[in-house]
């Protein structure tokens, strides 16, 4: 019971410091609003609901690297740098993945 009262916490601590976060949960939002109101199959709503944990959990890895990286070394570093961009390049890769994913699930239904 105490890992998930951690886990629900991190993602307060996520959704509460992380502008991107807020921004991915936004379009989650939009995404399950236009699955109800389009009505996606069962099989759509596996891929969409994959992709969105998908794109909050890259986004929730790359938060984590970025704490331990300013706990470990607060001040700049070209290393530091380096993994903070590849968490990021991560969280961009599987964002747009997920936007590939929504224009195969949702275009049949709008055109």
């Amino acid at each position: 019971m105490r890992s998930f009262i951690h886990a629900f916490r991190g993602v307060a601590t996520l959704i509460r410091t992380q502008r991107n976060a807020q921004v991915h949960a936004v379009a989650a939002g939009l995404v399950v609003a236009a699955g109800f109101a389009l009505e996606v199959s069962s099989s759509e709503w596996c891929v969409l609901v994959l992709a969105i944990g998908c794109v909050v959990s890259a986004e929730a890895m790359n938060t984590g690297i970025e704490f331990v990286c300013d706990a470990l070394h607060p001040e700049q570093h070209p290393m530091i740098g380096q993994a903070k961009d590849v968490g990021a390049a991560g969280v961009l890769i599987m964002a747009l993945a997920a936007a590939v994913v929504g224009l195969l699930v949702f275009l049949p239904h709008i055109s």
